[in-house]
């Protein structure tokens, strides 16, 4: 072959090269989706700070005075649980529903504790709670609509905020929680009880003692096929009861193609990769697959549920959603999400360091290497990395259950901290770095997987910003009361 013809076949082969890729690259980057473009905008937002909650130790409470807002399947059992902790008052309740104060009443009662004050009436009921005088913290339960407003109003009252997962649902919203904190000096906490399990506090405990060296990768997931949640019949309140309700507003949650539920996975992994206290999360991409299930089950059940008839036709989420996260230090975290696959529940924990692995769900291991440890060895690993706080409140709750005993612990360790003056181990930075992964998942699934860049909330303090020793540092000091008449026994409430 001569040499012209070789440069001739070469030229079309780099040209084909070329256009093919351009051809791959402009399929693969679309232009912006205008539906989406707030999102980026509102993340692109960076206010000054005006004060650092990272680390930061509220006056010590000698008795936490807590009001509840939203007292249905999560806020009843939240409700119970603090009857079992000292230096508990329970002063206030809030619900639009008569029945779902009265056993919550009903639980106060049995534990020998005095009546709360009941606020209902209407929507916005929790802010004359939250202005009542009788509060030092707020616990909310509601719909994820609610969290943000009763936070804010909450803090702005002079109360500290606990709010259930995910906390906030837009950019704006995290940005507010993070304003409101620093301004008024209140803590903003996300109750994210999978921080609390026995396994993912052992491996953390593993990581802060160097046992895996260098973490290089995280896995999390939250997949649970919700189907008897999502179309559960509304029903009558019963007087006793916790107040049965139409539950379909998750359902409406689930018409928005995002992960509206990340932080179940992706709390410890955070935890353990001290996210906000010497790294961040730097940017995410995210995939969504199509909806194989969602709108046919509606159609399935639509003849007989008028009330589902509203979603005929629309858009639901895909199956599986998943993101890609980067940190600022190079390590790689993996989020995956998915309500309404026909499969086993699996909440994947799974951290990957230069010296040791460890994995829970669908099998819970820990291995150096390959060598995957035997019974023997995970003995021997619990007994030297058992956490303290598990030591000390482990057994306790278990008995007074909640998830196993995750949720006890997560109360437990909040109102310690209260009480002791102590840094919250979660904090508002943690509460609007976990929950903006749904809007900004949201963007990138609108534009083709594009990155899309995590804001920094703590504004550069991530760098000096020191871990919480969830451990206890400090504080255990409260106790558990009543404890053997504790009835929950582990109960697993959706949420």
């Amino acid at each position: 072959m001569s040499k012209n013809r070789r440069e001739f076949l070469k030229n079309i082969a780099l040209g084909s090269g070329a256009i093919a890729a351009t051809s791959v690259l402009s399929a693969a980057a679309p232009a912006e989706k205008e539906e989406v473009k707030f999102i980026r905008k509102s993340a692109e937002r960076v206010p000054a700070m005006k004060f650092n909650m990272c680390g930061y130790a509220a006056p010590k409470l000698d008795k936490v005075r807590i009001g509840f807002v939203g007292i249905g399947d999560r806020g009843i059992s939240a409700v119970e649980r603090m009857t079992y902790i000292e230096g508990v008052e329970i002063t206030a309740i809030c619900d639009t529903r008569q029945a779902a104060l009265d056993g919550a009443q009903a639980k106060l009662a049995k534990a020998g504790l005095p009546k709360a004050k009941e606020f209902t009436g209407s929507d916005t009921a929790f802010k004359d709670l939250c202005e009542s005088g009788l509060v030092d913290l707020v616990y909310t339960a509601t719909p994820w609509e609610w969290h943000v407003p009763v936070g804010l109003a909450a803090m702005n009252a002079g109360a500290h905020a606990a709010i259930e997962v995910s906390t906030a649902k837009t950019m704006d919203e995290c940005w507010e929680i993070v304003e409101t904190s620093e301004r008024t000096r209140k803590h903003c906490v996300i109750l994210e009880n999978c921080c609390y399990d026995f396994f993912e506090l052992l491996t953390l405990n593993m990581v802060r003692q160097g046992a895996f060296g260098d973490l290089i990768h995280g896995e999390g997931a939250y997949i649970h096929d919700l189907d008897y949640w999502h179309f559960n019949k509304p029903q009558d309140d019963k007087p006793g009861g916790d107040g049965a309700y139409d539950k379909l507003w998750r359902l409406h949650e689930n018409t928005r193609k995002a992960n509206v539920y990340p932080t179940h996975g992706l709390g410890p992994i955070c935890q353990a990769m001290n996210i906000n206290r010497g790294d961040r999360l730097d940017y995410l991409t995210a995939m969504m697959s199509d909806d194989f299930t969602l709108a046919k089950r509606i159609e399935e059940l639509a003849p007989d549920r008028p009330d589902l008839r509203q979603f005929l036709g629309k858009e639901m989420r895909g199956n599986m959603d998943m993101q890609m996260i980067r940190t600022v230090k190079g390590r790689t975290i993996m989020i995956q999400h998915d309500i309404s696959s026909p499969r086993p529940y699996s909440r994947i924990h799974m951290l990957s360091g230069t010296k040791c692995f460890a994995q829970k769900w669908p099998l819970q291991h820990i291995a150096f290497g390959h060598n995957i440890a035997d019974e023997a060895k995970m003995k021997e690993l619990q007994e030297k990395y058992q956490p303290e706080i598990v030591r000390r409140v482990g057994e306790m709750a278990k008995q007074v259950g909640g998830h196993g005993g995750m949720d006890f612990m997560m109360d437990w360790r909040l109102i310690d901290c209260l009480r002791n003056g102590l840094p919250m181990d979660m904090d508002v930075y943690d509460a609007a770095a976990w929950s903006c992964i749904t809007p900004l998942s949201e963007w990138s699934i609108a534009n083709g997987s594009k990155p899309i860049a995590i804001p920094d909330f703590t504004r550069g303090a991530w760098k000096t910003n020191k871990p919480v020793d969830i451990t206890l540092n400090g504080g255990g000091t409260t106790g558990v009361r009543n404890l053997k008449d504790a009835d929950s026994k582990g109960q697993l409430n959706v949420h």
